[in-house]
């Protein structure tokens, strides 16, 4: 269901009037618009009918916590509606520009001292998003473990039950689990990542510096952002990860790669069905051929 257009409700969140609201294109869960205000600025608005409580404070939180990192740029939460009204959440206006590759250098840059940041356990203590699909969990410990029991098999179970994929793919997703320990890598202790890093995620921007939306922030392993920016494609992502790399070096990524899409992948298969199981079942067999 797509949820009336905000300006009203713009409006009183900002406490200023609203002379313009124009659709924007561009989002599979929530609809996006642009709205003009009294006072000369521009918002950028997200809205999404029968929306969870806590959906768009999911997302303020996650931008909060990039924030308070310093290590990379997000935009500013202007106001979020709240209990009595969870499926709006404002945000200021970033002009769009063209992905350049002195941008995609800066971005690596900022993403490894994102990842040189540490957090106290994997996970999150509030909720997370991936899409519509709520993740749960947060444990101190090894990587590995946390992924298989709050991540991949939560999903893959629903996914499974959804009709998202088959039976075939499903156990090659569950043999990859049974033995994660084999291609996880070196151990990892939880920094703080984005979570949804795939390329829509990135604004590019005319200051020159990329600025991150839409996380799903929370303590998690750096690859899973960096094979994410993979997974679709991403502008220029060879400067990028050379950018990474040498400030934070990741000897062997490039095998781990498609466990650490695994994750989005099931998500995928849960919301979308159809080629996503496979690619799934796919990935773990990917994944596994590494052991």
């Amino acid at each position: 269901m797509t949820a009336a257009p905000p300006g009203p409700r713009v409006g009183q969140l900002l406490g200023t009037g609203v002379t313009a609201v124009r659709p924007l294109s561009g989002g599979d869960i929530s609809d996006a618009y642009r709205a003009e205000l009294a006072d000369g600025r521009a918002v950028f608005t997200k809205t999404l009918a029968d929306a969870p409580p806590d959906f768009f404070a999911a997302e303020a939180a996650g931008l909060a916590l990039l924030r308070s990192t310093g290590a990379v740029a997000v935009p500013e939460v202007l106001a979020t509606g709240g209990p009595d009204d969870p499926g709006i959440i404002v945000l200021e206006w970033l002009e769009p520009a063209a992905p350049d590759r002195a941008q995609a250098e800066r971005l690596g840059r900022d993403l490894a001292a994102l990842h040189a940041t540490p957090a106290d356990r994997f996970g999150a203590e509030g909720p997370l998003y991936l899409g519509r699909v709520p993740l749960s969990g947060d444990a101190p410990g090894e990587w590995a473990t946390f992924h298989v029991k709050h991540r991949l098999l939560p999903l893959l179970r629903q996914a499974v039950d959804g009709g998202g994929i088959d039976a075939a793919d499903a156990r090659d997703v569950e043999r990859l689990c049974a033995r994660i320990g084999e291609v996880a890598g070196p151990p990892q202790p939880p920094a703080v990542i984005h979570g949804d890093l795939w390329s829509g995620n990135v604004q590019w921007s005319p200051d020159g510096r990329p600025r991150l939306i839409d996380p799903a922030a929370q303590g998690g392993h750096p690859e899973t952002d960096l094979a994410l920016l993979d997974l679709f494609g991403c502008p220029h992502l060879d400067t990028l990860l050379a950018a990474y790399e040498e400030v934070r070096p990741i000897p062997g990524r490039a095998a781990r790669v498609p466990l650490h899409q695994l994750q989005h992948l099931l998500v995928h298969a849960v919301l979308f069905g159809g080629p996503y199981g496979r690619q799934s079942g796919a990935a773990a067999r990917a994944a596994l051929a590494t052991a």
